[in-house]
């Protein structure tokens, strides 16, 4: 998978400017922003919520084999 570069960051960012416009730009990123910001609480969360699980399975898996 290729990475990008300074250089392919700058033409993504002329070609934006173009598109969109000086005015419309930091709009745009600060929707991107959030955006990002939301993925990453749903994911923690998801994790979060996995690792609990997997907690309480084996402290019930533990529980039954004391018995």
């Amino acid at each position: 998978m290729p990475s990008l570069g300074f250089p392919e960051l700058v033409v993504i960012l002329i070609v934006a400017l173009l598109i969109f416009g000086p005015k419309k730009l930091p709009e745009i990123g600060r929707a991107f922003g959030r955006t990002i910001k939301e993925f990453k609480k749903g994911a923690k969360e998801i994790m979060e919520e996995d690792s609990d699980e997997k907690k309480s399975s084996e402290v019930k898996k533990d529980s039954e084999v004391q018995q």
